[in-house]
């Protein structure tokens, strides 16, 4: 099973944060604008089961995601499937409907500019994002990709990039969690 091993931090020097990725051989991308809607099972509750399931655009390329209960204390690991929908508002509002209709309801969404890196660091590939999250402020995202075998292995390598970053005070909540507490 593939896993997503992911941290988060809060920051207030985006300009350091890059300045820091850099030295470490940062490679960014340009900004792009995602946006995240969140839908609840008809039958549980993913807040309460920490799932997600979420549609996002990024310009006009759409992706259905979801996202299992995390399993850890300190990072976000989870198992994570995203796929590719085909692109265009028609697609995304089809989609949408089809959650509606299967009962899935929409919970809220998530609106950032987002600023990919990657790095290599102790051998494995990192993908790094900075972001600016509507109504909530700037983040730095770090993740792994890790097979079951390489899952303890993924997380400590993780964490060491946090420290030799000076990342502190890991966010495990997500966007939308954090929107819901503000904005209830």
């Amino acid at each position: 099973m593939l896993w997503e091993v992911e941290q988060k931090f809060r920051i207030t020097d985006v300009k350091a944060a890059e300045a820091k990725l850099t030295q470490l051989g940062a490679l960014f991308a340009d900004f792009v604008q995602q946006t995240d809607h969140y839908f609840n099972h008809p039958a549980r509750d993913f807040g309460q089961t920490d799932e997600a399931l979420r549609l996002r655009r990024v310009g006009s390329e759409i992706f259905i995601t979801y996202k299992g209960p995390r399993v850890d204390a300190t990072t976000k690991t989870r198992q994570e499937l995203e796929l590719p929908l085909p692109p265009g508002q028609q697609a995304f509002d089809q989609f949408a409907s089809l959650l509606k209709a299967l009962g899935f309801r929409p919970v809220g969404t998530v609106r950032k500019q987002r600023r990919k890196a990657s790095l290599a660091w102790e051998d494995r590939s990192v993908e790094a994002a900075l972001d600016d999250v509507e109504g909530l402020g700037s983040f730095l995202e770090l993740e792994i990709s890790a097979e079951d075998a390489d899952l303890p292995a993924a997380k400590q390598s993780l964490q060491s990039l946090a420290q030799r970053l000076e990342a502190e005070n890991s966010e495990r909540k997500s966007y939308l969690e954090l929107l819901l507490e503000k904005h209830p």
